[in-house]
Order: C-alpha cells, then structure tokens, then sequence
C-alpha cells in the first residue's frame, strides 16, 4: 500500500471515527447519572458559596456509592463520545458545571444560599441516586451537558432488537431438531 492509500485509510478512518462522535447520546441510566452529578456540583457550589460544607459532607457521606457510580458512568459518556479526548472533555464539562452553577449563584445574589437550603434538605433525605438525580429537574440546577439525549426511537430500538433475536431462537431450535 503506498502513502497515498495510507493517507486516504487515515482520513477516511478520522472520518467515520468524527461522525461516530458526532452520533453519540446519552442513554436514559446516563442522563439519571449526568443529573446526580449536577445536583452534586450545584451543592459543592453552594457549600462553597454558603458555608454549608458540614451538609454537603453529609450529603456525599450518605450518597457515596451512587456518586462514585455517576462519577464512574458520565466519565464513560465521554470517552465513548470523544474517544481520546475524552478525559478531557469530561474534564471541561465538569469545569463548565461548576461555572454555570456558579454563575447562578451570583445571578440569584443574596437569595442563593436562602433557595438553595430546600435542596439540601431534599438531596440528604433521597433515598438513592435516582431520588438525587430527580432533584436536578424538580430544582432547576444548571448543567450544560454538550451531549443530547438519545433520540427514543434509538433507546427503543435495543430492546427491540433483543426481543427479535431471541424470538428468533427458539424457531431456529426447532428448525435444526427438524434436520
């Protein structure tokens, strides 16, 4: 193969590799994941913000596991999404989280840390992460997430597919017990 057939694999490969990128979304249990982090920031924030670190200790003593778990499945968004650039992307995000909810506060002013308290409240008597990543919505917390959900007919279609191959099974089953 001769250079001009290696640049053109280079190019064609960076090409699909972009568009794979391009494509990615995230997955309902991603988003759940993408939500506890941003009500995990929003806090972070706020204990900052507000003098609340003893809440937000608690708050990350009680919700550990899920944290670590969001932590540990929005990291792999990104690497699926960006390949290798993925660390740093997610990274960014995270720096970008921080900065929008940041900017809330100072955009809420003295009303900040008196709004934010219900929050408190409610993520340190969530009774798990979903509970947690609930709050993200039901509070309005800032997350400028630069990846989109994934379209339904694309979450749809996996299920759909498992259903079709394993009706498949069985009538291949009887077709090789019939020979």
């Amino acid at each position: 193969m001769g250079i001009k057939h290696v640049v053109i694999a280079a190019g064609l490969a960076a090409g699909l590799s972009s568009t794979a990128f391009a494509q990615a979304c995230i997955r309902p249990a991603e988003r759940t994941a993408v939500d506890v982090r941003a009500v995990q920031s929003q806090l972070m924030v706020a204990a900052i913000a507000c003098g609340r670190t003893d809440d937000y200790n608690a708050f990350v003593r009680r919700h550990q596991a899920e944290l670590g778990a969001a932590h540990r499945t929005v990291s792999a968004v990104f690497r699926r999404a960006h390949g290798a650039q993925g660390q740093r992307q997610y990274d960014q995000y995270i720096t970008n989280l921080a900065n929008a909810q940041s900017q809330e506060g100072i955009r809420q002013g003295s009303h900040f840390c008196r709004d934010v308290g219900p929050l408190f409240q409610a993520a340190l008597a969530a009774p798990n992460g979903g509970a947690v990543a609930a709050l993200s919505a039901q509070y309005r917390v800032p997350n400028p997430m630069p990846i989109a959900d994934c379209p339904a007919t694309q979450q749809a279609a996996a299920p759909a597919e498992r259903t079709r191959t394993a009706q498949a099974q069985p009538q291949q089953q009887r077709q090789t017990a019939q020979r």
